[in-house]
């Protein structure tokens, strides 16, 4: 193993190697690392540029300079070996190839895939500096990440999910505990385990702010099922399969809850399986036999169009029977007896190629329309229809005949070059009419003389052969021919009368061949359009199904990329859904990208929904979150918690940048070279922090700066920054002692007194204040303070580890941020009480206590005054109380279940979270004030027996809700250290609550 590991050429590069191999790892999902250093050294150390070989069509001239620069870096590897025989470097890695489309033409799209290639990049890899680039645009649907060799699996649960009837079954899927308790097979664990990950996803798409999410933990789940190093490429229609089957055997749980082994209560047979019955004859027998599909597959070769795809695999052979037994014949029809909601079909576009022993993809072109008629294929139409196939027999077979009658006058001759009759005619008609060059009139008629015929032969062939009689005047040339002194084929000799017969009689044939081959025409154009409209009856257009997914593969048998176009019903338009990225689309898109033919994409499974599911209620997505339960309402919030700490972190990152060159890639290199791993993340946190809190406090140190222009030019830069230092430190420090008042609390105005209030360690306020005359987002614009901030910077790089603790310096900073955040729940939440928008209020002054809490346990001054926190929320917990019970007790339906809402959702919770803390007398009267007004409705005679039924459902969870999960709607993500006037929002706010009037703060 040892020895195995030294060899690896990632063990041998440098740190900085390791940071980029794992972000081109994320970007393109391919996890060969020797693979990718290659690319990443061919590139000379550009992530870009390293990339791009990676998923456009590279030149094959860098693969070549790589395997001579770095030979030992592909000894002994799988990919050295492939690499002599790939022509560019994508080909060398089965993984790369799903970005790719092998061996495809230049075509006018190579420019449009490319920039949108590079779109992509830029949205998946945070590449913009803009923040809302990541995220989610209202309720524009998200992607899906790519996490290597993954897009089939996006492609199929972006069609699902965007069914709403499966949605809502998928996330509204649970299992009563005695029977998970019960489940003890494998199979039935794992797939309740897999459900239980789709709700989780499912949740997410509907909920999350991120601009796409990570569908690691389901995938988990199938890579054993699935994965294997001789299949790298997942085959679409086998993961539906499993899909379906799994969610079937995870339904079934509960449906065996009441009506044990019934499939036909299964959701998801219901949703998804139909019948059709096979009618035939086998060896003289008739048969007939009923049986359930969920996939119709199609064969695609032969075919033009879905409909005749269909018509093919529904009728095979043929159903008659003849009077004696010699003669019968074999065949057999199928009949739909029962569709799904969801019609899909698999299109086979590979076949197994025997003479190169692999399979090849069919890349023929194939037609669907976005609305198909399943009449026709029903049994309860059969009559009809075999009706109606005579008749397209009979007219297929007379259009054969015509089409055989029309190919002879169009390819008329008995030798092997054919022509048109009427075109050989018209050639004739020319030839007849044709005269030679110099032809002069006989006086007998049209006789026609060649004019050198009446010269002496020297004398003709002189004129003929002028510039050879110049080289050679002894010899005499031999005779020329009238076929040579004539320019083109023209009759020698023929009369007026002959002209006039011969062109009479090849013109009125041509008349009468031309007119027989427009009837011909015309009568094939008839039968066609007969054809085209034999199943145009309106009795056959009843059950109409609407294109809802397509779902694209564009590469070879082994390898390629998966996408879905899927039709947004509220939109009204076709969206394009690519891994992490999804853009409006449209038909004619759709067009060249599915039907084949002209590159190596095409469809590859067709998703159809009844007229019934395409006419289900618009999609509202904040009202489908709304209804999950509270664990996966949570599951999201906490993931949107998340995205905005990383964002928070990103938009630190770069306030911490400052104007200047463009660096080389090399530069680049060198920078993450002197970071390491976890390490250098772990700083830039810590640095973020600071640099947030240094940031607040702009105005403050340019004042402190522009104080020292004296000392500047006097005594230098050092001497400036001195001064500028100990005058910033010695107004903090003073507002420090000041005496807080209920309208002023200092800790707002600067990290540092927050920090010298609760006591920090002198190194830790001495560092914080530095790092804010060195902190590089501050945007100084004259030669002093960049002077200043450099040698800032110089001292700072002198504190090591040694002198400062930056663990301890990390929590101070983090503490502090935490304060900031929960005095804006504060103060967002007093203001909407003074405006009586309590259902607000109360979600942001719960989060205010709940954060408060964790501070005071490190001391009384780390958080803000708890008592008020906790006076507010509890008037407003009666007020919104009172609320709900005047709702309930009105009647109508709408209030009532508004009333409901509030106390389910706000209340209640609320209540509950109380009683998990040490509670107060006040608090815990409030509570008993709260219980009492909804226990005094039980048994009123003015409140109809629906409503005490409702209120028996809610008393248990108000009165004891001890073994309840607590999930509070969260309120608005803030931005704790964004730099505006705190301070005098804080003062308006205390001001109107001790003066009794309400302030409005914009």
């Amino acid at each position: 193993q040892t020895a195995s590991v030294n060899q690896d050429p990632l063990h041998r590069a440098s740190s900085c190697s390791w940071l980029l191999l794992n972000q081109m790892k994320e970007i393109t999902g391919i996890q060969d690392s020797a693979f990718l250093l290659a690319a990443l050294k061919a590139a000379d150390g550009d992530l870009m540029e390293a990339v791009t070989f990676l998923t456009e069509d590279p030149a094959p001239e860098p693969v070549q300079n790589l395997a001579a620069a770095e030979p030992s870096a592909w000894e002994g590897s799988a990919v050295g070996k492939q690499l002599p025989q790939s022509k560019s470097l994508t080909s060398a890695h089965p993984a790369a190839s799903l970005f790719l489309s092998h061996d495809r033409p230049q075509d006018s799209h190579s420019a449009e895939n490319k920039n949108r290639s590079k779109r992509k990049r830029c949205e998946a890899w945070g590449e913009s500096p803009k923040q809302n680039d990541w995220r989610r645009a209202s309720d524009w649907p998200v992607g899906m990440k790519n996490i290597g060799n993954t897009c089939w699996f996006s492609a199929v649960i972006q069609s699902l999910f965007q069914l709403p009837e499966f949605r809502r079954l998928v996330l509204g899927y649970s299992l009563p505990q005695n029977v998970l308790e019960s489940c003890r097979s494998h199979t039935g664990k794992r797939n309740i385990a897999f459900m239980q990950e789709l709700q989780c996803l499912f949740a997410l798409m509907l909920g999350t702010w991120r601009k796409f999410v990570d569908p690691s933990a389901a995938l988990e789940l199938l890579r054993d099922v699935f994965r294997s190093a001789e299949q790298p490429q997942q085959d679409v229609s086998e993961f539906t399969h499993k899909l379906l089957d799994w969610l079937e055997d995870a339904f079934q749980l509960t449906v065996n809850v009441t009506s044990p082994g019934n499939k036909s209560e299964n959701p998801m047979v219901q949703l998804f399986y139909g019948t059709f019955l096979t009618e035939g004859v086998h060896e003289g027998n008739t048969f007939s036999k009923i049986e359930t599909f969920g996939q119709y597959p199609l064969q695609v070769n032969g075919y033009r169009n879905l409909n005749e795809c269909l018509e093919g695999a529904m009728v095979e052979g043929e159903m008659e029977e003849a009077t004696t037994s010699q003669s019968v014949k074999y065949g057999q029809e199928r009949w739909f007896t029962k569709l799904p909601p969801v019609l899909t079909f698999e299109l086979s576009r590979f076949e197994f190629n025997q003479s190169l022993g692999q399979p090849e993809k069919i890349h023929t072109k194939l037609e669907f329309p976005q609305t198909i008629y399943m009449d026709r294929y029903l049994y309860c139409n059969k009559d009809l229809i075999q009706m109606k196939r005579e008749e397209m027999k009979r007219l297929k077979e007379k259009m054969v005949t015509l089409q055989q009658k029309l190919e002879r006058y169009m390819e008329y001759g008995s030798g092997p070059a054919r022509f048109p009759l009427p075109d050989m005619l018209q050639y004739v008609l020319e030839f007849i009419a044709t005269k030679p060059a110099g032809a002069v009139p006989s006086a007998q008629g049209s006789q026609i003389t060649p004019l050198h015929s009446q010269a002496k032969p020297h004398e003709a062939s002189f004129a003929a052969n002028s510039s050879l009689q110049q080289n050679s005047s002894v010899e005499l040339q031999p005779p020329v021919s009238a076929a040579e002194l004539s320019e083109c084929p023209a009759p020698r000799v023929v009369s007026e009368e002959e002209l006039n017969l011969v062109q009479t009689c090849l013109q009125r044939w041509r008349n009468e061949i031309e007119q027989d081959v427009q009837d011909l025409k015309e009568s094939i154009a008839r039968i066609n359009l007969s054809i085209e409209e034999m199943y145009c009856d309106p009795l056959l257009q009843q059950v109409p199904y609407r294109l809802h997914a397509v779902l694209v593969h564009e590469g070879q048998a082994n390898a390629g990329h998966y996408w879905a176009f899927i039709y947004d019903q509220p939109r009204k338009r076709w969206l394009k859904y690519n891994d992490i990225s999804v853009t409006e689309s449209s038909w004619e898109e759709l067009e060249r990208e599915s039907f084949g033919g002209l590159r190596n994409a095409s469809a590859y499974c067709l998703m159809y929904i009844s007229d019934q599911v395409s006419r289900a209620e618009a999609r509202q997505f904040q009202k489908e979150v709304e209804a999950l339960s509270p664990q996966l309402r949570h599951y999201i919030q906490e993931d949107n918690w998340r995205l905005e700490q990383e964002a928070e972190e990103w938009d630190e990152e770069q306030s911490c940048k400052i104007p200047q060159m463009e660096p080389s890639p090399t530069s680049e290199l060198q920078d993450l070279c002197s970071e390491s791993g976890s390490g250098a993340v772990w700083m830039k946190h810590v640095r973020s922090l600071s640099s947030e809190h240094a940031r607040i406090a702009k105005e403050q140190t340019a004042k402190a700066i522009a104080n020292t222009a004296d000392s500047y030019e006097k005594n230098g830069v050092e001497a400036a920054l001195c001064e500028a230092f100990h005058e910033e430190y010695s107004r903090l420090y003073l507002l420090s002692k000041e005496t807080p008042t209920p309208q002023n609390d200092a800790r707002l105005q600067h990290v540092l007194i927050y920090f010298m209030q609760n006591n920090a360690p002198q190194q830790v306020v001495e560092r914080t204040l530095l790092e804010q005359f060195a902190d590089k987002n501050l945007s100084y614009d004259e030669r002093r303070s960049i002077s200043i901030m450099k040698v800032a910077q110089e001292k700072l790089s002198e504190i090591g580890p040694d002198i400062v603790d930056m663990e301890e310096y990390k929590r101070w900073h983090e503490d502090y941020s935490l304060f900031r955040k929960v005095s804006i729940y504060l103060l967002t939440g007093l203001e909407l009480y003074q405006n009586r928008k309590y259902q607000e209020s109360l979600t942001y002054l719960v989060y205010a206590y709940q954060s408060n809490t964790k501070l005071l346990l490190k001391g009384t001054n780390r958080g803000v005054n708890e008592s008020l926190i906790a006076l507010y929320r509890r008037k407003c917990l009666l007020k919104l109380n009172e609320v709900a019970a005047s709702l309930f007790i009105s009647c109508e339906e709408a209030r009532v279940s508004e009333g409901v809402s509030i106390l389910n959702e706000l209340i209640i919770p609320c209540m509950h979270l109380m009683n998990n803390f040490e509670i107060s007398k006040e608090d815990l009267d409030a509570i008993e004030i709260m219980r009492n007004r909804w226990c005094s409705y039980l048994g009123r005679e003015d409140m109809d027996a629906k409503l005490q039924m409702k209120l028996g459902e809610l008393l248990p969870r108000l009165l004891d809700g001890s073994t309840e999960v607590i999930v509070l709607k969260e309120p608005p993500k803030i931005r704790p250290n964004s730099p505006y006037d705190l301070c005098s929002r804080f003062a308006a706010v205390m001001e109107s609550i001790h003066g009794a009037s309400t302030v409005t703060v914009k």
